[in-house]
Formats: structure tokens, C-alpha cells, sequence
């Protein structure tokens, strides 16, 4: 069992982001390990067509390691909440090169390894180059289609576990993170890992959701660039219900993001409770939402849409929450009670 060690104030410092390359990462473990990873499985169809004529021996060989350990400079803990590819990128650029050689010897120790991963012994700059074309182009043709989902589902979970920190504290935030991780007051436990203690010594803990994820929660326990622990969002089974489009990624980008995207029908009972429209846009802050985003989702005129989120604010079912210049609803503790169907993680096969 792990034990992550928490001193008082620890509990202040938490902090959540979402990177790009903690799901660069975790959907090369989803394409690796079906078996494991069933719940992706349409994701994989669609993407692999488009990866099989792709030069991506050096990423593949790091992902997939056999000691099952991915260098570390391949995912720093992000400085910010929402970091960008190219600002991730670039800190993985800008890592010492007796850095980036250590860690893939490490990664690969004891075992023969192919021709791309050699290269880091005798050029570490050159393999970290290459290593950077191939994200780039990994991430436009497997992630950037879904990249819209993924963001608004961490987007969702970030709001909702601040949310219930607001209300009840951050030790309610720890208690309800994860299936695998128990909170003893003191420490989070996470019961599938090898027994060890692990203190935060001061540094602020990263908690990282991503889509792909799947049911695991993975511990970065000892990183230049910090502590974190990657875990699924809320409701991450449901982000792949509907179909990943076999288009180029740019497209899948707009089709994504357009006004066209599939959205879920309120449970009929809700819907006979609140009204079909105004049930349909408490299930849909699910994940947050502004004014116009209700309103182009659910075909809505915006003072429509306005009218329904101010009743639903109201009654204490939505909160509105500042996001740079933009103010986006999300459903409060009473909300997800009543519409929160949609935030049960999967818990076996259908």
C-alpha cells in the first residue's frame, strides 16, 4: 500500500490541472493494454487506421517500456491549470540531456532495447528531438479529435471537487477522489501499490484527471518538477459513448466543438420533475457551461437559456463560476443529486 503523507498544511496547497501529455501518456497505455483498457475500445478503432503508417517508434518504445516505467521528463507537472502541448513541449525540450539519457536507461534497464531507444545513450538531444516530432504528430492524429471532450470532462471534475471543498473542506475533496484511494485523516492510501510511505516534504500535490486514465490512479512521486497523482475524472466511461469520427484531426476538432455534438437526454424523470428543457440543461452543467455554450447545445434562444440557469440558480441546484472573462454554470451538491446519474465511473463490463 502507498501512503501519501500529509501534513496540515498540505491540505491548503492541493491543486488541480489538466495536461495534454498525462493523456498522451495514458491513451499510449490504453493502446498497449486492451485487455485492461476495455472501456476504450471504439477510440482505439478509430485511431489506429491513422497510426499504423505513423513514424512513432521512439514515443511507442518509451510508453511501453519494460519495467513499466515512463521517464519522468516526459510528463512534468504543469506550472499552471491548463497548460497548452507547446508549453509542455517545451519544458520536455528544455530537460538536460544526461537527464533525459538517465531516465530512458532506466526505463529500459536489464532489457534489450530496439535502436531508438539506444540513441539516448550516445545522443540524448538528438533522440529528445525526434522523440518531440513524433508527440506532435501522435497528438494530432489520436488526441486532438477528442481533445474537446477531454478537456470538458476535467474541466467538469475540477469544478466539482472544488465545489465540494468549498462546502465541506479539502479533506471531503481527498475522501471522494477515487475508488482505489482512502483518506485516514492523515494520509491517502492507495491499496493497489507496492508498500511504501511517501511525504509531500512541502511540495504542493498536482491532482491531474485525464480521460484516459481508464480505472487506475497513477502516483509521480518524485519529479524535479513536482508531485502529482493522475486519476479519471467523473463519469470518464461516458466520454467515449459516443463514436471518435475516423476524420482528419482538424475537422474532428470543429465537429466536436460545434454545435452539432450529441447531447444526452435528461433521465425521463427528471425531466417530468423540472421540465424537459430545464432537466436538459441541468444534465448537460455536468460539465461547466456558459450562457451561450446552453444555448447553441440545446438549440435555445440565449435569453432562453439565460432564463432557465437563473431559475436553476435560484432553486441551488447551479452555481456560476468565473473563468477568465467568461462565466460558466456548474451543477452544486443539490445538482448532482438530482441530475449526477451521469457522474458514476463504470465499474465493469456491460
Amino acid at each position: 500500500m502507498l501512503r501519501i503523507e500529509f501534513a496540515p498544511a498540505d491540505l491548503v496547497r492541493l491543486r488541480f490541472a489538466h495536461s495534454p501529455m498525462v493523456e498522451v501518456v495514458t491513451s499510449l497505455f490504453v493502446l498497449d493494454r486492451p485487455a485492461r483498457f476495455w472501456m476504450y475500445a471504439g477510440w482505439r478503432d478509430s485511431v489506429l487506421p491513422a497510426l499504423a503508417d505513423a513514424p512513432l517508434r521512439t514515443l511507442r518504445a518509451l510508453a511501453a517500456a519494460p519495467t513499466c516505467q515512463v521517464p519522468d521528463f516526459l510528463t512534468p507537472v504543469p506550472a499552471g491549470a491548463r497548460p497548452t502541448l507547446d508549453e509542455e513541449l517545451r519544458v520536455i525540450a528544455d530537460t538536460p540531456p544526461e537527464m533525459v539519457a538517465a531516465e530512458v536507461h532506466r526505463a529500459w534497464a536489464g532489457h534489450p532495447a530496439p535502436p531508438e531507444v539506444v540513441r539516448f545513450g550516445t545522443d540524448p538531444a538528438g533522440g529528445l528531438a525526434e522523440l518531440v516530432r513524433e508527440i506532435r504528430r501522435y497528438y494530432a492524429l489520436a488526441i486532438a479529435p477528442v481533445w474537446p471532450r477531454l478537456r470538458a470532462a476535467a474541466e467538469g471534475e475540477i469544478a466539482h471537487r472544488a465545489l465540494t471543498a468549498a462546502e465541506r473542506g479539502p479533506q471531503a475533496l481527498l475522501r471522494g477522489l477515487h475508488p482505489k484511494l482512502d483518506w485516514d485523516g492523515t494520509a491517502l492510501l492507495l491499496g493497489s501499490a507496492k508498500e511504501r510511505r511517501w511525504s509531500l516534504d512541502g511540495h504542493p500535490l498536482a491532482l491531474l484527471p485525464a480521460g484516459f486514465a481508464g480505472p487506475m490512479v497513477y502516483p509521480v512521486t518524485d519529479t524535479p518538477t513536482g508531485r502529482a497523482l493522475w486519476y479519471p475524472p467523473r463519469g470518464y466511461g461516458r466520454l467515449w459513448e459516443v463514436p471518435v469520427p475516423r476524420r482528419a484531426a482538424a475537422e474532428a476538432v470543429a465537429a466536436a466543438a460545434g454545435p452539432d455534438a450529441p447531447v444526452e437526454p435528461p433521465p425521463p424523470a427528471l425531466a417530468a420533475l423540472l421540465g424537459p428543457t430545464r432537466a436538459a440543461v441541468l444534465t448537460l452543467l455536468a460539465v461547466p457551461h456558459s450562457t451561450g455554450e446552453v444555448a447553441d447545445a440545446l438549440r435555445l434562444a440565449p435569453a432562453t437559456a439565460s432564463h432557465h440557469l437563473t431559475t436553476l440558480r435560484d432553486a441551488g441546484l447551479v452555481v456560476g463560476e468565473r473563468v477568465g472573462r467568461r462565466l460558466r454554470y456548474l451543477r452544486t451538491g443539490l445538482g448532482e443529486q438530482l441530475g449526477g446519474g451521469a457522474g458514476t465511473p463504470p465499474t465493469g463490463r456491460p
